[in-house]
């Protein structure tokens, strides 16, 4: 699975390529190295902590079709082919975290977002884990927190 999601991350770069400024893009592959490998992603659990603070907006970048047959209610959906035109709708000065069930296409939109200069992240284990860390007590606790 991760050299499949490589795969798709590597050869996205062409196609990303053609709709994204092409100094930010190289600029952003020059300066890859482990930290930002790292710094890239962040899972459910940290998400979570800082969704609760409004330091964080998560994208849903599945199709609408996806979206309206089930959602995570804090997300808001953009499907990544819309991306380019809806930024506008993104609140940059929160952290973006993209998602979508797994993971190839929120990263796909994170390197995207990144190559317009926007601070974004994918999350790692996407909407699924996502899903499994908002059960029960944790689900309560979440909503209480963010309606506060």
């Amino acid at each position: 699975m991760k050299f499949f999601i490589y795969i798709i991350v590597v050869l996205s770069f062409s196609y990303i390529n053609a709709y994204a400024s092409d100094a930010e893009l190289e600029k952003y592959i020059k300066a890859f190295d482990y930290d930002v490998r790292k710094e890239m992603k962040i899972d459910s659990k940290t998400l979570i902590t800082l969704l609760k603070k409004g330091e964080a907006q998560l994208i849903d970048i599945r199709f609408a079709e996806e979206y309206e047959a089930w959602k995570i209610g804090v997300a808001k959906n953009i499907p990544l082919n819309e991306l380019p035109e809806r930024l506008s709708e993104l609140k940059k000065e929160r952290l973006i975290v993209t998602a979508c069930p797994h993971k190839d296409r929120a990263a796909l939109a994170m390197l995207y977002l990144r190559s317009k200069g926007i601070k974004a992240k994918y999350l790692t284990d996407g909407l699924i884990g996502l899903a499994e860390n908002l059960r029960g007590d944790n689900a309560k606790a979440f909503i209480e927190a963010i309606k506060k």
